[in-house]
């Protein structure tokens, strides 16, 4: 990674490993909690993404996810456009394994453990793996678990699989004990793209009372109060998309910096 992207990893004292995965865990030693930026391809141009990754990084957000569940746009100039604006890490948040990129600091190399589809389960990560080596991006495996936003989501959709309902807080803690088990360094939690309902706390509670490695949440978090809420609850990381699709200003991403951060 070049030196002059590498202001972050210096403030957490992990340059020398270049570790993105340590970059976070030393996020939630510093702050309690970390804001992730989920940026998706197919949403925002080119010309515009330079300028969109310094207002994030300049809000507060510690990483930028970029990706989605459909990729219909070219990746490569996004990104790169992305990672020559801002220092702090953009992640790879891959739909399936052809949403990949060298502009990148690293990917979620993620696993559908909510579902029983083996493409999502394993096909996929096998040919993504590969061009993970060949871009030298670092993996982070992550079990994905989607859970019922009140609504059929895109992810659902293309995966083909069936979400965890929100009432079953006991089979997400199960599968996320079972991704710790089988060696993943985090847990997503995801209601999907434009869910009407947020992952809930008593979900999250539980979850984080199995597991010992980071959880992140993401999915119909539309306000600042509702992040700070999933951080109470034992969320390690909140991600926002869409709400930001419709409101992008520094303001409010600022304000769910701060909420998030406090």
């Amino acid at each position: 990674m070049p030196d002059d992207r590498c202001k972050k990893y210096k403030e957490y004292g992990h340059l020398t490993s270049n570790s993105v995965l340590k970059y976070l865990h030393g996020v939630i030693e510093k702050k309690k909690a970390g804001y992730l930026v989920l940026i998706d391809p197919d949403v925002y141009e080119i010309e515009r993404c330079a300028n969109l990754a310094c207002e994030i990084e300049r809000a507060g957000a510690d990483a930028i996810l970029l990706g989605g569940s459909l990729l219909t746009k070219d990746l490569h100039p996004i990104a790169e456009g992305l990672k020559g604006s801002t220092n702090i890490p953009i992640i790879l948040f891959p739909g399936d394994s052809m949403h990949l990129t060298p502009h990148a600091d690293a990917v979620l190399y993620m696993s559908l453990i909510s579902g029983r589809n083996p493409n999502y389960l394993i096909g996929e990560q096998v040919k993504a793996a590969p061009w993970i080596q060949q871009y030298n991006l670092e993996p982070i495996p992550t079990g994905y678990m989607l859970i019922d936003g009140g609504n059929r989501t895109t992810v659902e959709f293309m995966s083909g699989t069936v979400p965890i309902p929100n009432n079953k807080p006991d089979i997400a803690s199960t599968h996320a004990l079972a991704a710790q088990y089988l060696g993943m360094k985090m847990v997503y939690l995801e209601a999907g793209s434009g869910a009407e309902l947020p992952i809930p706390d008593d979900m999250i509670s539980m979850v984080d009372s199995q597991v010992d490695i980071p959880l992140i949440v993401g999915g119909g978090i539309r306000s600042p109060e509702m992040a700070a809420r999933k951080v109470n609850a034992g969320a390690n990381f909140i991600v926002t998309g869409n709400i930001l699709e419709e409101n992008c200003s520094y303001d409010f991403m600022k304000q769910f910096a701060d909420a998030i951060h406090s």
